[in-house]
């Protein structure tokens, strides 16, 4: 592949990934939809959860981040992309998260939790009628830090006008 066109489908991969990123954390379900192949696969948690099919991996994001009582903020950064075909190419990238949760305990976290954490993503892409998207998705934790949000704090949050 020409070195210059290389450089234009890396750019797109990149822009794709901060689309997923933000969908995630906007909450923005369609703009997920959009970003992922219908037949994607996602494994989250170092492969204890696992998801095939755009509508399960959507499906499981809103069940687990759907929700105003769950902000999150997540970046994918250091991006190590090889284009391995003129339709197909594979990505590393470093995870940060940052999770806040006003929700009832339950298995993923203590009520009223802070979560920090990294990881490392490995994606790959396929190309789809001219357009990159996600085939498949996950990451292997480095880390999670869990901690409680304390007596009185309180979360405001672009959603926090809407309940009213």
């Amino acid at each position: 592949m020409d070195p210059l066109r290389e450089l234009v489908e890396i750019e797109a991969i990149k822009r794709l990934k901060a689309r997923y990123q933000r969908a995630v954390d906007t909450k923005d379900w369609d703009l997920m939809r959009s970003v992922l192949a219908p037949d994607a696969t996602a494994v989250y948690s170092d492969g204890r959860r696992r998801y095939d099919g755009r509508d399960a991996i959507v499906d499981f994001l809103i069940e687990g981040l759907g929700t105003p009582e769950i902000q999150s903020m997540h970046h994918a950064h250091t991006p190590e992309i090889e284009v391995t075909s003129e339709t197909t190419a594979k990505g590393v990238w470093y995870l940060e998260d940052f999770v806040l949760s006003e929700r009832p305990a339950g298995d993923w976290a203590p009520d009223g939790t802070v979560m920090h954490g990294t990881g490392i993503y490995h994606d790959e892409y396929v190309k789809i009628d001219g357009e990159w998207v996600i085939a498949r998705t996950g990451y292997e934790r480095i880390f999670e830090d869990f901690q409680p949000r304390g007596a009185g704090s309180r979360m405001r949050t672009r959603w926090s006008a809407k309940k009213k």
